[in-house]
């Protein structure tokens, strides 16, 4: 049985969960935020809590069970707190700064980089060597962090490029001279 799936999700006051045509939508202070449910997945919403439950113990219901479990937890966080992902740009002359609903960065390549910020989605650059991306969607969040990663992910050797706050960067030796 799914241990992920059994376990009831909390709801946190403000917060409202409703179930109507197989789609789960959950309100908070900070937004709205829906998802389809398969129909073999039951969902019963009581005050306090989400239970999920499934017709059968086959591998689908059981993936399915313990991934809308989470899916809809996340929903509930995401709603009342928020997800934040902070990334750092490493590097001489490398920088970021906010032009309207624009980030434009300077990444040692021959031209800036221009990323358009999804509307779902707040991007604040306290400093020019720091992002900091946050919205109510997980996944979303997690999505943009890791495509403005990708415009100049670290490399080993100098360590320069965009990372993740807390992201551990392994160190490779560099060429040595022959003697």
């Amino acid at each position: 049985m799914s241990r992920v799936g059994r376990k009831p999700i909390p709801i946190t006051k403000g917060v409202s969960v409703e179930k109507a045509n197989g789609t789960v939508k959950v309100k908070g202070p900070k937004g709205e935020l829906s998802t389809e449910i398969k129909p073999d997945i039951s969902v019963s919403i009581t005050e306090e809590e989400v239970m999920l439950d499934r017709p059968s113990d086959s591998r689908q219901h059981k993936s399915l069970h313990g991934l809308y479990r989470a899916l809809i937890s996340n929903m509930i966080l995401g709603v009342s707190e928020g997800y934040q992902k902070k990334l750092e740009i490493v590097g001489v002359g490398y920088r970021a700064e906010l032009k309207g609903n624009k980030l434009l960065m300077q990444l040692g390549y021959s031209h800036p980089v221009l990323f358009s910020v999804p509307p779902e989605i707040k991007i604040e650059v306290p400093q020019p060597t720091q992002i900091v991306i946050s919205g109510i969607d997980k996944q979303l969040v997690g999505q943009v962090a890791a495509k403005i990663r990708s415009m100049r992910p670290v490399e080993p050797y100098k360590g320069k490029g965009i990372k993740y706050e807390n992201e551990y960067i392994r160190r490779k030796a560099g060429k040595t001279a022959a003697k």
